[in-house]
């Protein structure tokens, strides 16, 4: 069998509040939000046949990463205006930082905000 490389995605939500700083709209109050975030690595599978354990990445997206704003009220966590756009290359740059120790590369981040808005995050985009 030829051995290429594979993606593999998991899926977290988490819960924050947040206000966005000079902004005209209802989003200047403080709201919260339940994220749906979706992280896509690539790699080549090792010799048991995987890319990276789903429990493994889980735990260093969750533990590492996610607990630092879970149920956190984001403008407290940032030192910029916590937009969609904003959250996501934050989230883009703290997973790559992880990621890098692995045999994996970080190839796509979706943030989902509400059930029908999100932003998307390509490894091209970050070259």
């Amino acid at each position: 069998m030829k051995i290429g490389k594979v993606s593999i995605t998991k899926v977290f939500t988490f819960d924050s509040a947040h206000h966005l700083v000079d902004y005209d709209g209802k989003c200047r109050n403080i709201h919260g939000h339940t994220y749906k975030l979706e992280i896509t690595l690539k790699g080549f599978p090792d010799k048991n046949g995987l890319v990276m354990d789903f429990h493994d990445l889980e735990d260093m997206i969750e533990d590492e990463v996610l607990d630092r704003i879970d149920h956190k009220y984001l403008n407290d966590v940032f030192d910029f205006n916590p937009t969609c756009e904003m959250i996501g290359l934050w989230l883009w740059e703290e997973i790559a930082i992880r990621v890098k120790n692995t045999q994996c590369s970080l190839e796509k981040l979706v943030l989902w905000e509400t059930p029908t808005s999100y932003i998307t995050i390509d490894k091209h985009d970050m070259e």
